[in-house]
């Protein structure tokens, strides 16, 4: 099975995990969104697909009527669009400097960029810092390797290849955070190496969706649903206090297959498996999280689940933690404080934080 075909399958699952994490509410699909209409004891919802190269959900269990639930819905809309613009590194927008053009213009002068460019990349920073490295987002020499190949071997998988050792050694020299030159009262951006390129694709989707988050919680709403291409952000509670529930899963076995249900309420859920991206080359598979310390997929877990309230952190440590050894992510999620995780290892055996285990429940309803 080729590696397109492997894609089309994760995304038939992800399909299914929102139905069982949603209630299987019925959707009905347009070209830039779909909504529902609630039937009883069900809620509204909204589907896009034009944001982050993946679909985005936007749901309201808290009874809200129909014209208040789209203006709210527009605007979380309009906030994706609008970092999913600033984020891209494959394109570039009329009247936007976004990452795309920060790294066409890498080795050169400083840009100016929108303000909250500038608050995400001090972020990523901070994120960096935070993580002893593992959320580079100046890995982008070393990431493009990798995701050229997989272009590669998605259009012809009989040619499929990996890059060089040598070649990521070379591609690896162009990584260091420092090269990243952010003036803040300038707003100003500038990536210092020619042969450097930023790539945010382990927590711009994160990001965005605790930005469309807050907007919510600012409108005083409670009982949203925000399910950003996988990343799940709870706004509040269900009305009645149930929280709600999502299958983590399982990722041995086949797309029916769950590993875990667990329940929760105003926080995020961030699942990295390595059953997401991936090609095959001889038989082997190269998924798409790639370790800074070897420059190859890494190798010590499957799946890797974090809860926290805030989705941008949780979307970087899923990336962060999959890439660290057991001990230490441990010891970074104990750090931290607030933040559970799920570990799944490649003989199948699972670790948990203690906070995380009590998440975790056997009820086959939602």
């Amino acid at each position: 099975m080729n590696a397109l075909r492997h894609n089309r399958k994760g995304f038939a699952f992800f399909l299914l995990a929102c139905l069982l994490f949603l209630n299987a509410c019925a959707l009905q699909t347009g070209n830039g969104a779909g909504s529902a209409e609630p039937q009883a004891n069900e809620p509204i919802g909204k589907v896009y697909y034009t944001y982050f190269d993946t679909v985005s959900y936007v749901y309201d269990y808290a009874g809200d009527s129909a014209e208040r639930f789209e203006d709210r819905s527009a605007e979380v809309s309009h906030i994706l669009l609008e970092y999913h613009q600033l984020f891209d590194i494959y394109h570039e927008y009329s009247g936007v400097t976004n990452l795309c053009t920060l790294n066409k213009a890498a080795g050169g002068d400083a840009l100016e960029v929108d303000p909250k460019l500038i608050d995400f990349l001090l972020d990523a920073k901070e994120m960096y810092e935070l993580t002893g490295g593992e959320m580079n987002v100046m890995l982008g020499a070393v990431l493009r390797l990798w995701h050229d190949c997989r272009e590669a071997a998605e259009e012809d998988p009989a040619s499929a290849a990996i890059p060089g050792a040598e070649e990521l050694r070379q591609a690896y020299s162009h990584t260091g955070i420092d090269l990243l030159e952010i003036d803040p009262e300038r707003h100003t951006v500038r990536i210092a190496d020619p042969e450097a390129s930023i790539d945010v694709g382990a927590l711009g989707k994160g990001y965005a969706t605790e930005r469309a988050a807050e907007y919510l919680e600012r409108e005083g709403a409670s009982g949203y649903v925000l399910n950003i291409g996988g990343n799940i952000r709870c706004i509040g509670d269900r009305p009645d206090g149930s929280g709600w529930a999502t299958a983590i899963r399982d990722p041995d076995n086949s797309t029916e297959d769950y590993a875990c249900r667990i329940r929760i309420r105003d926080t995020a859920c961030v699942t990295s498996g390595v059953y997401e991206r991936y090609f095959t080359v001889n038989g082997r598979q190269y998924h798409h999280i790639i370790d800074k310390d070897t420059l190859y997929p890494a190798e010590y877990y499957t799946s890797l689940t974090v809860v926290t309230r805030d989705s941008a952190l949780a979307d970087a440590l899923s990336t962060a933690l999959f890439c660290m050894p057991p001990e230490e992510g441990k010891a970074l999620v104990e750090s931290i404080g607030g933040v559970e995780a799920l570990w799944i290892f490649p003989d199948g055996t699972e670790r948990q934080t203690p906070g995380f285990a009590e998440l975790i429940e056997e009820q086959t309803e939602s």
